[in-house]
Formats: structure tokens, sequence, C-alpha cells
């Protein structure tokens, strides 16, 4: 996901996107230990995008309580 994308969405959506996300994340961490996903670079760009998610979440609540 691009961060224009990540930005455009409400506090409630980031919420529940970086819920799921981690869900994601926890099961491909789960079937790369079990060797059934051979691509470790969708579990690299989840991570990236959490961390993009979570960035714009903070912004947003900061700017919220000002």
């Amino acid at each position: 996901m691009k961060i224009i994308e990540i930005r455009k969405l409400t506090t409630v959506q980031l919420t529940k996107e970086s819920t799921k996300l981690r869900e994601e994340i926890a099961e491909l961490r789960r079937r790369t230990h079990m060797g059934e996903v051979q691509n470790s670079k969708v579990l690299r760009n989840k991570r990236k995008d959490l961390a993009r998610m979570l960035t714009v979440l903070s912004e947003q609540l900061a700017k919220e309580n000002m």
C-alpha cells in the first residue's frame, strides 16, 4: 500500500487495517516456519506496510490531541 493511500484513511480504518495486517503477518510467519512459503519478500512488504500505517496513525492521533 502506498503512503498516499494510507494517509487518506481515517483513524478507525487505519486501526482495522493494522489489525488485519498483523493477523496476515502472523499467518505468513507460521507458514514460513512450516516451509509452505518460499517468497520472503511478501512478509517483508507486509511488515513495511504495517509500519507505514502505524506511523500515519500516530501522526493523526497526535494531530487530534492538539
